[in-house]
């Protein structure tokens, strides 16, 4: 496809791109304060590529409410009764808003870009477009598209799954909708052709990912509520895409494949000192492992130095590339935070779900950020198909001994297409009727253990969402004293901001409990 810049003309047709709701459904006051980067890549990509207007709408995002996060275990399971309920609820305020937007923007095509925790949200939103306009054609993309297609496609309200790298394919979709040409003709997809499922050939990956437009670059055109989002929302970037290492629970694999493609340090440093004038001060890289390269972190890091000096930015690492060489230069250039996927305290898990690492290494590497002045973040995650109690014990020893600042704690969940969840069927953990609608990380549903009884399983995630809470408490002054240490002003300005949200939203919850308790007179 020959790629050349083209802009709307005025009767183009519209196109509207939708994240789906999902922590907005547990709690009025969650919100996604993030422009997903799937959006602002396939809006730009229509915009350079097409004459097709564009909307890109993040329904995660609550304009009125940014009060909470979501991202500990405790508050998923307090809300886990409202999601279910705000699902099967037609009227609720969330699927209305959904409803107004689709009507104000009257689209003739939405696209819906969904991982498997969100796709039952994802199916209704396809409800929404088709009960406006059952002409409309709903096109599904992310992980859950790829990983699950004829599962997606058994939604008879999505009409088309695009699977794998999204840009170019959504463009051809719209140039063959607007053509008329078969959805046979259009490569990378699937769709239903007399009652079946049917392919077409696979998409060849881009081959030059500094010819994408940057996400926020057309944000102020065209994201709905834009003047709601403040500058941070923004701050978000790939370097790359692609991850090389084999972990069995991630879904990664079914977008990026294993082959990893870099940008130019060139490119990402002009989409950095875009986000800069825009008044982005911190940026947080987005790919699934950052800097796989050793001599390509030394290059974006120089550059990032030379070229954005006062910029503060974070990224997510593995064990494996954690060198002193690489982590020096990237405190040079201002790197203050890292997160680093450890997993598993026990080496017989880590081993099981090809984690590349043992625990011992995994202390080493924090070790070394730490005592190079940055931040750092831990993920962990229990409940694998082959834990018991041991190796779970395992991991709560090693969240209490690691020397990180924070911990993120998860509960396995197979998605259907990653290894393990073929290997929680084998177990006799997972069956046929799967129901992706109560499972995500935080789920209380969450067991897919065969040797933890569920009750069982219940008080030890309780147990150890206690133990990271501890912990995290100590570590929070810490944090705010590194970010002291390094001028990152922006981000104790951002976390004061969500914590006296936070606190205010706790108040009203307390305040609204007490009314509800007390007698009618």
């Amino acid at each position: 496809m020959e790629m050349q810049q083209s802009k709307a003309p005025h009767g183009a047709k519209r196109i509207m791109i939708i994240d789906p709701p999902f922590k907005r459904l547990y709690h009025d006051s969650a919100s996604l304060v993030k422009l997903p980067l799937a959006l602002g890549y396939l809006s730009g990509a229509i915009l350079k590529w097409t004459d097709w207007e564009v909307q890109a709408y993040n329904a995660d995002f609550n304009p009125k409410k940014r009060a909470i996060s979501l991202d500990n275990v405790t508050r998923i399971e307090e809300g886990m009764e409202r999601y279910l309920r705000t699902l099967e609820d037609p009227a609720a305020p969330i699927w209305e808003e959904v409803r107004s937007a689709i009507t104000e923007f009257d689209p003739d095509v939405i696209g819906i870009s969904s991982k498997t925790q969100n796709f039952p949200s994802a199916m209704k939103v396809a409800r929404i477009a088709k009960q406006h306009n059952p002409n409309m054609l709903v096109v599904l993309g992310g992980p859950h598209a790829s990983l699950s297609t004829e599962k997606a496609l058994d939604c008879p309200d999505i009409d088309v799954a695009a699977l794998g790298e999204g840009e170019l394919t959504l463009v051809g979709l719209l140039e063959a909708r607007q053509s008329g040409a078969p959805l046979s003709e259009v490569s990378g997809i699937a769709y239903r052709r007399r009652g079946r499922v049917a392919l077409t050939p696979p998409r060849a990956q881009i081959p030059d990912l500094d010819e994408l437009p940057f996400p926020a670059e057309y944000a102020p055109q065209i994201l709905r509520d834009y003047e709601s989002y403040p500058a941070e929302a923004f701050g978000y970037v790939f370097s790359a895409r692609g991850c090389p290492y084999s972990c069995t629970f991630c879904e990664s694999k079914a977008i990026w494949t294993q082959k990893t493609r870099w940008r130019s340090p060139e490119n990402v440093v002009r989409e950095l000192k875009m986000l800069m004038g825009r008044g982005v001060r911190y940026v947080y890289f987005d790919d699934d492992t950052f800097g796989i390269h050793p001599r390509y972190i030394e290059e974006l890091c120089s550059l990032i130095e030379t070229e954005c000096p006062g910029l503060k930015w974070g990224c997510e690492i593995t064990v494996g590339v954690v060198k002193e060489r690489s982590v020096e230069h990237m405190r040079r250039s201002g790197c203050v935070r890292v997160n680093i996927g450890i997993e598993s305290g026990n080496n017989r898990i880590l081993r099981g779900v090809k984690k590349g690492h043992t625990i011992e290494k995994a202390y080493v590497a924090v070790d070394l950020c730490r005592q190079a002045g940055i931040e750092v973040g831990a993920f962990f995650m229990i409940g694998f198909p082959e834990e018991t109690e041991e190796t779970l014990r395992d991991t709560l020893t090693a969240i209490e001994k690691i020397n990180a600042d924070n911990i993120m704690l998860s509960i396995f969940t197979p998605y259907p297409g990653s290894e393990l969840f073929q290997v929680c069927k084998e177990l006799g953990v997972v069956d046929d009727d799967f129901d992706i609608t109560i499972y995500n990380h935080q789920s209380p549903e969450n067991c897919f253990t065969a040797f933890i009884p569920p009750e069982r399983f219940r008080e030890l995630v309780r147990e150890a969402a206690a133990v990271v809470g501890r912990k995290n408490q100590r570590g929070r002054w810490r944090r705010v004293g590194l970010m002291l240490l390094h001028r990152d002003f922006y981000r104790v300005q951002y976390l004061a901001r969500q914590f006296l949200r936070a606190r205010a939203a706790w108040y009203s919850a307390r305040l609204l409990r007490r009314r509800r308790s007390e007698p009618a007179a």
